[in-house]
């Protein structure tokens, strides 16, 4: 397999593992509302916490977190490498952008996670840590998504990792997009804090 082809595969096969909507298929077995019409229309597990069901708001989480790590690992079982780390670009644009949904689908930050956990386990790790502080002191998920995705190229240089975080901070930058709405109702005071229904 060429450097070529093995970099088109993880890219392709990551995106469609990312493109799974584990959020709409948990809450649609669920007999849940349409997830898309509540809160914030996001298909991801802070949204789903908004359908009161804090067991499906965990599956989700754990499951888009695992389709990252599985595009990853997956990937590098049969092609090491440069390749690992278009999976986890693949997948994580396949989250964002699910062909399946019109290419309307989450904020990324499970999926996020899953993959930096997948290429530096020590990256994830403080990437949960962060995540968990910022929550616990503000309760606010858009921001403690915000800080540790930024935080996390910077964890990654520090730990000589520069390719994966050059791939990182390009992530964290659409991360930070994808957030622009959060950004703005944080700035003006009028972002939902986690457990409760907008």
């Amino acid at each position: 397999m060429t450097d070529f082809t093995a970099i088109f595969f993880a890219l392709v096969f990551g995106y469609f593992c990312g493109s799974i909507p584990f959020g709409l298929l948990l809450t649609r077995m669920a007999g849940t509302a349409d997830l898309r019409g509540i809160g914030s229309g996001n298909i991801g597990a802070t949204n789903v916490l908004r359908t009161g069901r804090k067991d499906l708001a965990a599956g989700t989480l754990l499951l888009d977190a695992l389709k990252g790590v599985a595009a990853v690992l997956i990937v590098r079982h049969g092609a090491p490498g440069v390749a690992p780390l278009f999976a986890a670009g693949g997948a994580f644009l396949g989250h964002v952008f699910p062909v399946w949904l019109r290419f309307k689908g989450g904020k990324g930050v499970a999926t996020f996670l899953g993959t930096l956990l997948a290429l530096d386990w020590r990256a994830g790790c403080v990437f949960i840590v962060l995540w968990l502080l910022v929550a616990f002191a503000t309760r606010y998920s858009s921001l403690s998504a915000l800080i540790a995705s930024a935080a996390a190229p910077l964890v990654l240089l520090l730990l000589g990792r520069n390719d994966v975080a050059i791939l990182y901070a390009v992530l964290a930058a659409l991360l930070w997009f994808m957030h622009r709405a959060n950004i703005m109702r944080l700035v003006t005071g009028k972002e939902t804090k986690i457990g409760r229904r907008q």
